[in-house]
């Protein structure tokens, strides 16, 4: 098990852990219909994404949430992509970034969810 230092282990994290996503019964057909054939174009985005909040290396740029604000998801579906978040963790990586990529998952997830549960109930409210 390593660290997470370089931005191979960003890709490495990425990577696998977007594997996982698109072979998972419940979370592939979220993001093969919202991603579609731009697959590379997002892997570079989640590289960059990582870069930033892990390595503190600001390469990414941009407003996270807004690609997800109407997507048909729920708790189960949070719930899914932390189990396999953290499956990818804990089998490629450990120490206290791997611990902090656990957290920021976490948190990003809830914070996700409530704001998606809460435009949902006020679609008026939401501002792309």
């Amino acid at each position: 098990m390593k660290e997470i230092i370089t931005l191979e282990d960003i890709k490495l994290l990425v990577d696998t852990f977007y594997t996982k996503i698109k072979s998972d019964s419940l979370l592939a057909p979220v993001f093969t219909d919202k991603i579609q054939d731009r697959w590379p174009t997002h892997l570079e985005k989640m590289y960059s994404f990582w870069q930033t909040v892990l390595l503190n290396e600001h390469t990414y740029s941009g407003s996270p949430f807004v690609p997800h604000a109407k997507l048909p998801v729920n708790q189960n579906h949070f719930n899914r992509w932390l189990v396999l978040f953290y499956e990818t963790i804990d089998e490629n990586f450990s120490g206290e970034k791997a611990a902090e990529a656990k957290w920021r998952a976490e948190k990003m997830a809830e914070m996700f969810y409530h704001k998606i549960e809460y435009y949902k109930n006020n679609p008026d409210k939401l501002i792309l």
